[in-house]
């Protein structure tokens, strides 16, 4: 295994691009370290992204937020700002793992590990985040659910490297929140999750992301389930519908961790407590 210690992300694309056999990049670490000392995966090139500029800040300007790529989950729970504006999103980072964990995950190993029960994933799908990538041609921007094409699998090309996350301003009057179910109190993987982020004008709300995870595989953007709550007041009718819609849209397995008829009724009612939070903390931002 060779390991590099690139100082900028065209290096580690240069790196990455010219490397033979299998690749890991190194951010955070909690999932290649596991792996590597499981003997479930050897890299022939290691890529320690930790030295780069810039992978440890939280920026925010007019524009919406940046995200290092090394940037733990306590480190966003321990920035007020961030935490305000996506309390969602920062509350689905805080349930991955344990406190030792919390010290050491980041959005992006969480994004780029590609499991269909990945917590931050469906947060940041509601809130309309997306990822940089910097490869040999230049940068583009992605939309975070445009990056899981499979269980373990990505869109994302053999040079290419996430280099920032980048989260979008909270719009006024707006609230996001994650939910998730899990056998388990704590330090367990979600046999469903679900993010809604939403916008009120008054009582009525007039834009809506809903995403769900665990329950397909990838993480799903469910526009019927937006649809279904934009223009009410998320009366019994509204809640109603979108709880049809979330499980409607779900496509799971069956394992030891939840039945198929289980996830997809579990998806509704996680819908319809996550919108509720999230109107809550939308009316609360008047």
């Amino acid at each position: 295994m060779k390991y590099h210690n690139p100082a900028s992300f065209e290096d580690a694309s240069a790196i990455a691009a010219q490397a033979g056999g299998t690749t890991r990049f190194l951010a955070g670490g909690t999932d290649v370290l596991v792996q590597l000392r499981a003997d479930i995966v050897t890299p022939n090139d290691l890529i320690d992204l930790k030295n780069i500029d810039g992978v440890k800040d939280i920026l925010c300007d007019k524009e919406g937020w940046t995200v290092g790529v090394a940037v733990s989950g306590a480190e966003m729970s321990e920035h007020p700002s961030l935490q305000s504006e996506w309390p969602g999103v920062v509350e689905a980072m805080d349930l991955i793992g344990s406190t030792q964990i919390q010290g050491r995950a980041t959005l992006v190993g969480n994004l780029c590990n590609a499991s269909p029960a990945a917590d931050s994933v469906p947060a940041m799908i509601a809130a309309g985040a997306s990822v940089t990538l910097t490869g040999a041609s230049g940068s583009r921007t992605v939309a975070v659910e445009d990056i899981p094409t499979s269980p373990g699998r990505t869109s994302i090309a053999q040079d290419e490297i996430v280099s920032q996350v980048n989260i979008p301003r909270q719009v006024p009057n707006g609230g996001d929140a994650y939910l998730r179910f899990i056998p388990r109190t704590e330090m367990d993987i979600a046999v469903v999750g679900c993010a809604v982020n939403l916008q009120v004008d008054g009582d009525t709300i007039t834009q809506a992301r809903v995403s769900l995870g665990a329950v397909a595989p990838t993480a799903l953007l469910v526009d019927a389930a937006a649809q279904a709550i934009i223009g009410s007041k998320l009366d019994d009718a509204a809640l109603d519908k979108l709880a049809a819609a979330a499980s409607a849209a779900c496509n799971p397995i069956d394992d030891k961790r939840g039945t198929i008829k289980f996830r997809t009724h579990v998806a509704g009612v996680l819908a319809r407590r996550a919108a509720k939070i999230a109107y809550d903390r939308a009316r609360a931002a008047k």
